[in-house]
């Protein structure tokens, strides 16, 4: 018993590594999409309040596409599409963190607006 044992465990190793390697390089893919366009975004600017309602309706676009892809692809493997459970927990974790971020920003941009209009001019 020992022997199958000790191959069990090699495999669910092995299957561990893979899946570690695949976020990863999954995690490497999204840096490299997001650091670019956060360079960039200042450059296209015309002025204070165009760039930030531009990078405001851009960031919530964002959001709102990393939540359809995450209902997207939980619809799909509900119907046995995708088969890839990592793939399914990795779009949902990334759809719930970016919202998670978003309601941050919000929360800090109320609290912001909020002491601004107790300011005595």
């Amino acid at each position: 018993m020992n022997p199958l044992s000790g191959a069990g465990n090699a495999a669910g190793v092995q299957q561990i590594i893979a899946m570690r390697q695949q976020i990863i390089d999954k995690s490497t893919i999204l840096q490299q999409l997001h650091g670019p366009q956060g360079a960039q975004a200042p450059a296209q600017t015309n002025g204070p309040a165009g760039g930030f309602q531009d990078a405001l309706k851009s960031a919530l676009d964002s959001v709102n596409g990393k939540q359809q892809n995450a209902e997207a692809i939980t619809d799909a493997y509900q119907r046995g599409e995708v088969t890839d459970v990592a793939k399914v927990m990795l779009a949902r974790q990334e759809s719930s963190v970016a919202f998670e971020a978003t309601l941050q920003v919000r929360n800090r941009l109320l609290t912001a607006y909020q002491e601004i209009m107790r300011m005595g001019v």
